[in-house]
């Protein structure tokens, strides 16, 4: 059996407002729902006007709330502008309230044009330089069943503790 997802970015059709659009993608991943699709992914992109999803975790908590059994995921969080310790406590929260069902996608690119890119990471746009570390960073921190900070290692309710680096802390 063939297994089916939808990539949703959220469009803005001409005419409509985003409302209008989380609307649609509401209604959306409900049929998907319905229908069995496995998963449904929502993408981020900033300062685009036909494409109304900056935050995928937020909409993903919604979706979750009004859908039943269908994986839902980030395809993806654009990690450079983020701290991947913040990812990890928005996806493992994510993954309380709806278990087994959140896939977290990351990615590299900008999501949008450059000046966007540094005045969503509050000028301090990375391109990407670190992101492998971010990712091995990430996936550390994800393995934890409870992370908290403690200076710049980061310490897990199961006492392992993960050296982390550009953490921002």
């Amino acid at each position: 059996m063939t297994r089916l997802s939808v990539l949703d970015q959220t469009p803005v059709i001409d005419g409509h407002t985003v409302a209008d659009a989380i609307a649609a993608t509401v209604e959306l991943a409900q049929l998907a729902d319905d229908l069995g699709y496995t998963r449904y992914w929502c993408a981020e992109h900033h300062g685009l006007r036909g494409v109304s999803n900056p935050c995928p975790e937020v909409m993903l908590a919604h979706l979750g709330s009004v859908t039943k059994r269908i994986r839902l995921g980030s395809g993806g969080v654009m990690l450079p502008y983020y701290s991947p310790f913040k990812v990890a406590e928005q996806f493992m929260m994510l993954e309380a309230l709806f278990p087994n069902r959140i896939d977290l996608g990351v990615g590299r690119a900008p999501g949008g044009d450059m000046r966007t890119a540094q005045a969503v990471a509050a000028g301090a746009y990375n391109r990407g330089d670190i992101f492998p570390q971010q990712v091995a960073d990430l996936l550390g921190l994800c393995m934890a069943p409870c992370p908290t900070i403690t200076l710049r290692t980061v310490r897990c309710c199961n006492r392992k503790s993960i050296r982390v680096r550009n953490c921002g802390c």
